[in-house]
């Protein structure tokens, strides 16, 4: 009888330890599983970004580029416009400094 005990008991723990291997192996899987999932979620999401990083700095590159064309042409018309009053300003100034001149030149020639 103390055989058949023996018997049983060690048909059990071996029983007991084949399970508890098979349960380990089946998590250490699942483990690398998720761990595959894992890295190709991070693998698409860095991706993503990079396109949309990328794509965002191409935009804002061109619009860059075309407000200071703009700007460039609005100084320059500016810049024109402002020659132009400065030498009509300049202009009248000159005038009306001659005609005090010629005043100034006559009252004292009174």
């Amino acid at each position: 009888m103390k055989k058949n005990v023996l018997t049983l008991l060690a048909f059990g723990l071996l029983s007991t330890a084949v399970h508890a291997q098979e349960t380990v192996k089946q998590e250490a899987k699942n483990v690398g599983n998720a761990i595959e999932k894992g890295a190709k979620a991070t693998e698409k999401g860095v991706k993503d970004g990079a396109d949309w990083v990328g794509d965002k700095a191409k935009k804002g590159a061109t619009a860059t580029k075309k407000g200071v064309k703009k700007s460039t042409k609005w100084v320059g018309k500016t810049a024109t416009k402002g020659a132009k009053s400065v030498k009509k300003t300049a202009v009248k100034g000159a005038d009306a400094v001659a005609d005090g001149y010629k005043d100034v030149k006559a009252d004292l020639k009174k």
